[in-house]
């Protein structure tokens, strides 16, 4: 468990967690975006206790305000169907999509009344981190949509460090929208934020093991 101001962060493992997964999915995910017909399917109840996929919710003052969810054997093969347009001609999709140690960061939702609460958000990505360098992680992979009102793109763009590699039409959840992917190499984004003395950086190093600092640092 994580804590940051009134944000507590824990991985779920039982049928509570999975609860408050299914309930913020279906209040953001299926009735204000519309993206997937119904909610609970998005995380299957035998998923729970799965060592290739993590959900972790964030309570601020005691509620349940955001998810997210990480794949550690993400379903590459399905991605490279995708019809990716690269936005750097120099890296094609084998490049990024072939690379050791890739997860993929989704699902990612915060409540409607908790968005303004920056910390509900880096919370989540700060344990994202934390937990994906414990599984031998070097990048996470995501996609964003590009009309989405409420897109992380800036906050996994400017606060973290994710690149944008290249743009697509289709994929799992119900939308038009065009897909923007973003990659973020663990280590070279720790390293610059390290160097800025950013907030996220001291956010992050507060709860990260040294084994894993030094790692990163190498």
């Amino acid at each position: 468990m994580i804590r940051a101001h009134n944000v507590v962060t824990h991985r779920v493992t039982d049928e509570r967690g999975r609860a408050q997964v299914v309930a913020i999915l279906g209040a953001t995910y299926q009735r204000e975006k519309n993206w997937v017909a119904e909610a609970d399917s998005q995380f299957p109840a035998d998923d729970v206790g799965r060592g290739d996929t993590a959900w972790f919710v964030a309570e601020a003052g005691g509620r349940a305000a955001g998810v997210v969810r990480v794949l550690y054997d993400p379903p590459l093969a399905v991605y490279a169907r995708y019809g990716f347009q690269l936005i750097d001609p120099a890296i094609r999709v084998e490049d990024f999509l072939g690379r050791r140690g890739l997860a993929e960061v989704g699902r990612f939702a915060v409540l409607p009344d908790s968005r303004r609460q920056i910390m509900v958000a880096a919370t989540l990505m700060r344990a994202v981190t934390v937990d994906s360098l414990e599984h031998g992680i070097t990048h996470l992979i995501t996609d964003v949509f590009e009309d989405d009102a409420h897109s992380p793109y800036g906050f996994h763009t400017r606060v973290l460090g994710f690149h944008p590699v290249a743009t697509h039409d289709v994929g799992e959840l119900n939308s038009r929208s065009r897909r923007i992917t973003l990659l973020l190499d663990i280590q070279a984004a720790y390293k610059r934020l390290r160097r800025r003395n950013h907030w996220f950086y001291r956010y992050l190093a507060s709860v990260m093991p040294d084994r894993l600092q030094q790692r990163l640092a190498a």
